[in-house]
């Protein structure tokens, strides 16, 4: 009988691991490299929120024909202030960041409509402190709690899907 030394062989050998699951490990690897940490996602939920707020009080001042240009910066701001802070307030505390949403489009949408639901009499109240120094009207109220919502369905659905599609390997 030969020696391990005559077939050029270790003497102990490991168990040569099937094609098919050295393809999958690495192809599970690659999928977790494609995701999103939940630091990144919330990171860049957190932003793209805000651009939502900033373009809801932008195209208000646009359709209200109130300042333009360069000059209209700081008044976008302080419109979209009471929003962005009533969102920020609540929303973490309904789930609107979890792990488990960031790549599942309909749980994200259910989760940000409920979240805005929730942060929405919020907002207003804020706004009417520090903005309006009073109660806005009701058709405001409307238009505030549909378009916010819109923006942030229209922002978050697409980023939970592709985060859902990364997550696959697609």
């Amino acid at each position: 009988m030969p020696t391990a030394e005559e077939t050029n062989e270790p003497v102990t050998t490991k168990k040569p691991r099937a094609r098919k699951e050295v393809a999958r490990e690495l192809a599970s690897h690659l999928r977790l490299k494609q995701a999103m940490s939940n630091k990144q996602a919330v990171i860049t939920l957190v932003a793209g929120d805000l651009l939502c707020f900033l373009v809801f009080a932008a195209l208000g001042s646009n359709t209200h024909g109130e300042v333009t240009g360069l000059a209209s910066i700081p008044h976008i701001i302080v419109t979209a202030l009471p929003f962005a802070a009533g969102w920020f307030l609540v929303s973490p505390f309904v789930g609107a960041f979890r792990r488990d949403i960031v790549a599942r489009p309909r749980a994200m949408a259910i989760r940000t409509a409920v979240a805005w639901l929730i942060s929405w009499p919020v907002t207003l109240i804020l706004r009417g402190i520090f903005v309006d120094h009073g109660i806005p009207p009701l058709t405001f109220d409307i238009v505030v709690l549909l378009f916010n919502l819109l923006i942030l369905e229209v922002w978050r659905w697409p980023f939970a899907l592709n985060n859902s599609l990364r997550k696959r390997g697609v």
